[in-house]
């Protein structure tokens, strides 16, 4: 019957929110027939190659107060950063020199930034790179900010919306954050011509698994071209330090299930991932996902970037870290390559 499931989800690409709840509430049965054919699946499109894409955290300043992050605007234990135009721009010609063809800048909601500086840095990593793809990730904002930056060059943007369900979005958010705005914010995104990746946390507190069959059904009706998922890790100095973390068998198992449900998407397996289990970006891999993200920001700042508690990597130079990623995705019969890793249009 779960394999009749996945078959269908396969030549479907969705379920209905009860199955896609009974696979999720009996995954122990057809995790590995999942996997299998999600890795099946991936192969139709991308073969056995794993994209990387270099992260470039260039501020932990924000002005939000989400209940479950580390940077969170209340957080008086740490230790606040930004690096300059300058600084960001190195770190992409650091990336560059070491095969990285997709740069993530990323960051808390830093209203220090203005458009000014943030096209400034996009449209001369584009000039110095045009072979290069520029990600940004930095909240919500304006229209007319997403546009600027658009016509500055900018061709992707990630956005994790964190819950699908509105009710669960204002338990793990404080009274001026609004789900209607996450979803504005996706839609502006999507209108502008941005390649969008949306995402949430598996394991949140308050999630339940009918929560998370609503995530698989939210992300068809978005269909964007990346979807990033991870287990919530508690961070110490968060209301949610309490709460216990999410898991890495829950979480490969939902990838396995995002590979068949949006079969040219690109998925990565996270840094949550490999954090909650020291073999966790390997067990992506094989639960079909296709990309990694290591970190391209100076390594003086990296330990100033918690979004969660005992994040990995933390002390590695790029360099290091692609060595070791290498040598561990080969384990798994794929291979990691130098390469713009454009999405996949379905065929």
């Amino acid at each position: 019957m779960y394999r009749a499931l996945i078959d269908r989800l396969e030549q479907d690409g969705t379920l209905r929110l009860e199955e896609y709840l009974t696979l999720i509430q009996h995954r122990e049965s057809v995790r590995e027939y999942a996997a299998q054919r999600a890795v099946a699946v991936r192969q139709q499109y991308y073969g056995n190659t794993v994209y990387i894409r270099g992260l470039i955290e260039f501020t932990n300043y924000c002005q939000n107060n989400c209940y479950y992050c580390g940077l969170r605007k209340d957080n008086t234990a740490l230790e606040r950063y930004r690096l300059s135009v300058e600084d960001i721009i190195d770190c992409a010609d650091t990336g560059y020199s070491l095969g990285f063809r997709t740069f993530v800048i990323q960051g808390g909601e830093d209203a220090y930034y203005s458009d000014e500086m943030l096209c400034e840095a996009v449209s001369n990593i584009k000039r110095r790179h045009p072979d290069c793809a520029v990600t940004l990730s930095l909240g919500e904002r304006s229209t007319e900010s997403y546009r600027r930056l658009k016509e500055a060059g900018a061709d992707r943007y990630l956005l994790r919306h964190e819950t699908a369900n509105p009710v669960h979005y204002k338990r793990l958010h404080p009274p001026a954050m609004h789900f209607e705005n996450r979803l504005r914010c996706i839609n502006d995104l999507k209108a502008l011509g941005y390649q969008v990746g949306i995402g949430f946390m598996v394991g949140s507190p308050f999630q339940t698994e009918k929560d998370l069959a609503g995530e698989l059904l939210f992300i068809k009706n978005i269909a964007p071209q990346m979807v990033g998922i991870g287990p919530f890790i508690s961070h110490k100095d968060t209301p949610f330090k309490h709460f216990e973390n999410g898991s890495a068998e829950l979480t490969t198992f939902l990838l396995s299930l995002i590979r068949l449900t949006l079969p040219s998407v690109l998925l990565p397996a996270t840094t949550a991932l490999g954090t909650i289990d020291p073999l966790g970006r390997e067990k992506g891999i094989a639960a079909g996902a296709n990309v990694l993200m290591p970190n391209l920001s100076p390594v003086g700042v990296r330990k100033k970037y918690m979004l969660y508690d005992n994040k990995i990597c933390t002390g590695e130079e790029a360099a290091q870290c692609i060595v070791c990623l290498k040598k561990r995705i080969a384990k798994t019969g794929c291979e990691i390559v130098t390469d713009k890793g454009d999405y996949k249009h379905e065929v």
